[in-house]
């Protein structure tokens, strides 16, 4: 019986004059891993980054589930859009402080309990809108979701905790994350719609509860790549810590934080309505995905990237590449009128958005201290939010009073804000 050759070896014979020669050693030679290969290799990451995407989507979620679960029920879409107002204003006042608790007394400790508080807030405002109660009930059960806890925040300051003094795989932790972000929102809206449409009103909610819990749940349960709780020492008194907002160059980054929700949130409003106007609504999400996918697709490749300069030197060229983009979108709608070609604009234009916001967010956690890192960058989520709604409210405002068309300067001028923010704003450029 003839044997198998050893591994390894190689056999040479000849075909009439030919010679041949068959190699039995592995097909493939060991590749170094790049960068996410690398970044995942380390234990007890991938686990926790799956539990946390599972409680991220919902983020994109809650929403878009509550404006259709109220509007379908009650008929009033005003209504809708000022409850989920409010839930925004209270997110804005509650995340900090419990982004405070959490680097105090550990992430598990706190977001499981804040997280419980939260889903019964949406549970509370899922049985107040399907039994007609009173509308002052549905604020109240919307604002006891603000408890959530910032979950991207959580992986943030687990990966800088992991990887302290390696900032070349800090840089490709944030990019993931960032690109991550993007992915959560574009595909949360989605399925929300889909289920509240396929199903029944609350069906977005439910699963997103469901969603929340269990991802919470599971990224606590990894203990060893928890960071350690600031706010005792060793001798058990509480442990001095400065405020993130007293961070030099802090309040300009916020300020910048803000302007960039204003993008976000006025590019959505006017985009809905430009859609609206040119007879296609329900393409208008396709469109906005579009631009999430953009972002996405420029932050991972923004993580392969390594930069010699510090991020201060190339944050000023990330809002600079933005808002040059952003005229992209503006030139679409008013030479063209093709939703089409808005569509192609709003893809190059997303492409700015994840490398900005990935150094954006690497200054915010340079200049928070440590011990305080998920209340630094959840401020920096919260100026987002407060962004957000101000450009829905003067994209709004300018579709309804102008034009649609118009409306694409809104992010513009929001964008350009940034800038001059970015240039003229003592310590951003500053390195601490």
């Amino acid at each position: 019986m003839p044997q198998q050759p050893a591994r390894g070896t190689r056999l040479f014979t000849v075909t009439a004059d030919t010679l041949v020669a068959v190699d039995f050693g592995p097909r493939t030679k060991g590749r170094p891993p790049g960068p996410y290969g690398r970044l995942f290799a380390r234990p007890g990451t991938r686990a926790f980054t799956l539990a946390n995407l599972l409680a991220r989507l919902p983020m994109g979620m809650f929403s878009v589930s509550a404006v259709v679960m109220i509007a379908g029920t009650r008929g009033s879409y005003a209504l809708a859009g000022a409850v989920t107002a409010t839930g925004l204003a209270a997110t804005a006042l509650v995340a900090p402080w419990t982004a405070r608790l959490v680097d105090r007394y550990g992430q598990a400790r706190v977001a499981v309990p804040a997280t419980l508080v939260a889903a019964l807030g949406s549970l509370a405002l899922l049985l107040c809108v399907r039994y007609d109660a009173p509308a002052w009930t549905l604020f109240a059960a919307y604002a006891a979701t603000a408890t959530t806890p910032n979950t991207g925040g959580m992986s943030r300051a687990r990966w800088a905790h992991l990887l302290d003094g390696d900032p070349d795989a800090l840089h490709t932790a944030n990019s993931f994350e960032q690109a991550a972000d993007e992915l959560c929102f574009m595909l949360g809206p989605v399925l929300a719609a889909f289920l509240c449409g396929a199903f029944f009103p609350e069906a977005g909610t439910l699963v997103g509860v469901v969603l929340l819990v269990t991802g919470v749940l599971a990224f606590a349960a990894q203990r060893s790549t928890e960071p350690p709780p600031s706010g005792r020492t060793a001798a058990g008194a509480p442990e001095p810590s400065p405020s993130p907002l007293r961070s030099p160059g802090m309040p300009p980054l916020l300020a910048v934080c803000l302007a960039l929700g204003a993008v976000f949130g006025s590019m959505e409003v006017v985009t809905i309505a430009f859609a609206e106007a040119q007879g296609h609504r329900t393409a208008a999400g396709v469109v906005l995905a579009l631009q999430a996918g953009g972002s996405c697709a420029a932050g991972l490749l923004y993580g392969r990237v390594r930069f010699a300069g510090p991020a201060e030197d190339r944050y000023p060229w990330c809002v600079a590449a933005m808002t040059a983009l952003l005229i992209l979108p503006l030139l679409a709608a008013s030479l063209t009128g093709s939703l089409l070609l808005l569509s192609a604009a709003l893809l190059v234009a997303g492409m700015a958005t994840a490398p900005t916001m990935i150094t954006n967010m690497t200054l915010v956690q340079r200049r928070t201290p440590e011990s305080r890192l998920n209340e630094g960058m959840t401020l920096a989520v919260t100026a987002l939010l407060g962004g957000i709604a101000c450009g829905s409210a003067a994209g709004g405002w300018v579709v309804e009073h102008l034009t649609p068309t118009a409306g694409y300067g809104v992010p513009v001028t929001a964008a350009a804000v940034a800038l001059l923010v970015t240039l003229a704003g003592p310590g951003v450029r500053t390195a601490p």
